[in-house]
């Protein structure tokens, strides 16, 4: 069974198409980092799982059954765009509402288990709006696990957060879906992070789905590429180019893709007459394929 399976789905504002005919699976114990320009549709499949809109059409089934049924609904942890706290009130206050709303019978408990979990136990007795934006964001956070959600989503959790933040997120993200039992759905522009922790992807498109994929498939996916220096740079581009179909230059340095060893291009420049004082070989992440196939897209007129 999947956490949740999406198909065909629409939604329209109006004369505006925002998602057209959106498919999206997310296996059970996933992290599953969707990922899209900003108009592309995330926020809005988001807030329709969470039933926050209602779509225009299409079907959406969270473990099996349809998205509006109550005992499902009682399973989700939200975090959209921005926590409702309440500024003047303490973190813990604020937390104590959120349970109310929730019923939570162990409100108390539940709100000392959430707060550790994200770090956030110290500041319990603070005031929300003294909070820095990435206190607030770890609030938000532990909101949404409030009563052990088995599917949460996340709607750019990371803003905001320092570097220490981001690793108490990931953290916390790896912790929860280790045993399978709780889901995440999260999006993010800050696709390093996301490369670190996501078991699965989903890549969206002006309101389409356009590539799914498992961490392990885009690893397999990701070009391969030569990375050299030398102190001829604007030649030994030149020279590469008419040898490979794809050259670059960042900071001095070349990068060679699709080639076939390091060996080859020194051999290569070394009888051109051309020295290489540097040479590895590395792979592209998640951030360069996102950006390729964006252009791949626009290429094809893809959508």
């Amino acid at each position: 069974m999947n956490a949740i399976e999406i198909r065909g789905l629409t939604k329209n504002f109006g004369p505006k198409q925002a998602l057209c005919g959106l498919d999206m699976t997310v296996p059970m114990g996933a992290i599953y980092g969707f990922i899209g320009e900003n108009g592309s549709g995330k926020s809005t499949t988001e807030k329709i799982i969470c039933g926050l809109l209602h779509a225009t059409g299409g079907s959406v089934k969270l473990f099996g059954k349809e998205h509006t049924d109550a005992d499902i609904r009682a399973r989700i942890g939200v975090l959209i765009e921005a926590p409702g706290c309440y500024p003047n009130y303490t973190v813990w206050n604020n937390m104590k509402l959120h349970a109310a709303n929730l019923g939570l019978k162990n409100a108390d408990q539940e709100i000392v288990r959430t707060l550790k979990l994200v770090r956030m136990e110290g500041a319990a007795n603070n005031k929300y709006k003294n909070c820095s934006l990435g206190m607030k964001q770890r609030v938000g956070i532990a909101m949404a696990l409030l009563g052990h959600p088995t599917l949460l989503v996340l709607d750019e959790p990371i803003n905001g957060l320092d570097a220490d933040g981001m690793r108490i997120m990931r953290e916390v993200l790896t912790d929860i879906t280790r045993s399978g039992e709780c889901t995440v759905v999260i999006s993010s522009h800050v696709l390093g992070e996301l490369e670190k922790i996501a078991t699965h992807y989903g890549i969206v498109r002006g309101g389409k789905m356009i590539r799914e994929m498992t961490a392990a498939e885009l690893d397999a996916d990701c070009r391969t590429y030569v990375a050299l220096r030398t102190k001829e740079t604007s030649r030994a581009k030149a020279l590469l180019s008419c040898k490979y179909s794809r050259v670059e230059e960042a900071d001095e340095v070349l990068r060679v893709y699709d080639a076939a060893s390091p060996e080859e291009i020194v051999t290569y420049l070394y009888a051109n007459g051309i020295l290489v004082s540097e040479i590895s070989t590395d792979k592209i992440g998640l951030e360069e394929y996102y950006i390729d196939l964006m252009k791949e897209g626009t290429s094809h007129g893809a959508v």
